[in-house]
């Protein structure tokens, strides 16, 4: 027998759920009918209907007469199953998009009506963003392997992650295209192209801080000696060792000089 698709968004029974189930009916018989829509679709009881084969009792039906029955199998199982708030909410999530991408008249308004069970418009809202962001954990809180809340953190981590690696992304654009070429061609995701950034940027900073730090030694002390004649009064005996003040070493810091004062023009430097 075919089973209406939004009763076969909730989960199985439990094995003890079973047993219960199997010994009422042992007991009492089948308390309440399986109901089918006008098309002999079931809409509830499919549980009932299992255990009724598996003794060899003789099931009941009804035919629901209303004229919402995606309504009313996400009513009648929200409201017969013993499901927690979130799992309610999740399938009430998932009914309704469902609906919405089979044609189906959509349950939303059920959904919404059964506070109680769904824990209120809060919740659904939760499942919703948890189906929208994490769909891969719709079905373990359905399962209740997840609870609603765990998968809404989880989602929220990844939404987080989402927004941080385009933000990354967006600002390698302006600062390192290189980096973000890298990223667009797959070669590296938006953090890693990010955290190599960072590291090149230190770098960066930590050599510039070096050569300043050089040159504010080195060229106002080298100013300073100008008209001073310190140049002929050099000894080499009193060079310091490892530091040989040679023509080659004049020759290199004239240049040096020169590129520098290139460098300042080009910069507009003071």
């Amino acid at each position: 027998m075919k089973v209406h698709p939004i009763a076969e968004l909730f989960p199985p029974l439990t094995e003890s759920e079973l047993r219960d189930l199997a010994d009422s009916i042992k007991t009492t018989g089948l308390q309440h009918p399986i109901v089918l829509d006008a098309n002999g679709v079931l809409l509830d009881g499919r549980h009932r209907l299992a255990v009724c084969k598996a003794l060899g009792v003789e099931p009941r039906f009804t035919t629901y007469e209303g004229d919402t029955p995606d309504t009313y199998a996400l009513s009648v199982n929200i409201r017969q199953r013993n499901l927690t708030s979130g799992q309610a909410a999740m399938i009430a999530a998932k009914a309704h998009a469902h609906a919405a991408t089979s044609g189906l008249q959509s349950p939303d308004d059920s959904a919404h009506s059964l506070s109680e069970k769904t824990g209120g418009a809060d919740r659904m809202t939760l499942a919703q963003y948890v189906m929208q962001h994490e769909p891969d954990l719709v079905d373990p809180v359905i399962a209740r392997t997840v609870s609603l809340d765990d998968a809404y953190k989880v989602a929220r981590q990844s939404v987080g992650r989402a927004q941080a690696e385009l933000e990354h992304l967006t600002r390698l654009r302006i600062e390192d295209p290189e980096f973000a070429d890298r990223v667009i061609s797959g070669e590296l995701s938006p953090s890693q192209a990010w955290q190599e950034h960072a590291a090149r940027a230190k770098e960066d900073k930590r050599q510039r801080m070096v050569a300043t730090n050089l040159l504010c030694d080195v060229v106002p002390t080298l100013a300073q000696t100008r008209g001073s004649m310190a140049f002929a009064r050099f000894d080499p005996q009193y060079q310091s060792p490892g530091r040989p003040v040679t023509r080659e070493t004049i020759a290199h810091a004239m240049t040096a000089l020169t590129e520098m004062a290139a460098i300042w023009e080009q910069r507009d430097l003071q």
